[in-house]
């Protein structure tokens, strides 16, 4: 009916002319809607069962089949689309038809396996009958009809090549976010120290690991920020410590601890309680200011920074 509603309106055809080709294109679509899923299917059920070589005898009865019902839907219309005049002609006709159809079904294929949303299974069988009709529609020699197809054709090249793995992508980076917050009390990041920017995150099941690295190559600075699940009742220093590592817990529960280095220099580790995580810190180039700064600052990972990681690919996780 809507087919047959559009038609009505194309300028330069009579009544009679309109209603063939909308029941023509009408049938087109229907027919193959029903066709190729079934000759889809066939083909992989045959793979399933007996391998490539299986498929052989399926595509060789299914395709000729299915070609036959096609040149069928032009019956209707041999006075209005010159290369149905005859049996021959509609044959190569629907041979046209079907390839360029099966194209079309074959980049929508495509575009789902790249997790395109097209909807249920019901809406993607009817799918399957739209390339074929719009190939249909450019045999048809009228310029509004073919107008029609470029449209439609436009529509399925924006939202299969763009719109949809765009939505597609957006899709996944949810589900991420989804994931990584399962543990969201040990997601917690400090603000940037000044020269440094992030360079890598770790989640795991049981600790959130940032790595900051100076933004100049050409001068080496490094801090680490680890937040863990509480390892004792309180931060304490090891039982046994290496020579030239010094240890201290003060007042407020938190350690520090330094490590001589041979080339003169200190690396600071610090370590305290933050809410229900044990939160450390360490660097040998940021001095313990900027350590306590990093400490200070610590905020709840937000949506907004989780998400700016992610397309970065500045974070992954760790099992």
């Amino acid at each position: 009916m809507c087919a047959r509603g559009l038609a009505d309106k194309i300028p330069g055809m009579t009544s009679g002319r309109r209603a063939l080709t909308a029941l023509h294109l009408l049938l087109v679509w229907v027919m193959m809607a029903a066709a190729v899923p079934v000759l889809g299917f066939g083909l992989v059920m045959a793979a399933w069962g007996g391998g490539e070589g299986a498929t052989a005898p399926v595509f060789l009865l299914g395709v000729p089949l299915t070609v036959g019902l096609l040149a069928a839907t032009a019956t209707p219309v041999r006075t209005v689309v010159p290369l149905c005049g005859s049996v021959p002609q509609r044959l190569g006709w629907a041979a046209s038809v079907f390839v360029l159809g099966t194209l079309g079904v074959l980049a929508g294929v495509a575009a789902y396996g790249g997790d395109v949303d097209l909807g249920g299974a019901r809406t993607r069988i009817a799918l399957t009958g739209v390339p074929y009709a719009v190939a249909a529609a450019f045999f048809v020699p009228n310029r509004w009809v073919r107008v029609g197809a470029v449209t439609v054709l436009a529509a399925g090249v924006v939202y299969g090549g763009f719109v949809g793995p765009a939505q597609a992508e957006q899709r996944q980076r949810e589900a991420e976010v989804v994931r990584y917050r399962e543990h969201a009390e040990l997601l917690y990041l400090g603000a940037t120290p000044p020269g440094m920017q992030l360079s890598r995150a770790e989640a795991g099941p049981a600790s959130f690991s940032v790595e900051y690295r100076g933004v100049r190559e050409d001068v080496f600075s490094y801090a680490a920020l680890t937040v863990r699940s509480p390892l004792t009742p309180t931060p304490r220093c090891p039982d046994l410590r290496e020579k030239g590592v010094t240890c201290a817990v003060d007042a407020r529960g938190e350690m520090r601890m330094v490590r001589d280095l041979p080339s003169g220099d200190h690396a600071v580790t610090l370590v305290r309680r933050h809410r229900k995580a044990e939160v450390e810190v360490t660097s040998q180039t940021l001095g313990e200011p900027g350590l306590r700064r990093l400490l200070d600052t610590l905020h709840p990972l937000s949506d907004e920074e989780l998400e700016k990681l992610l397309r970065e690919e500045k974070i992954n996780r760790s099992l």
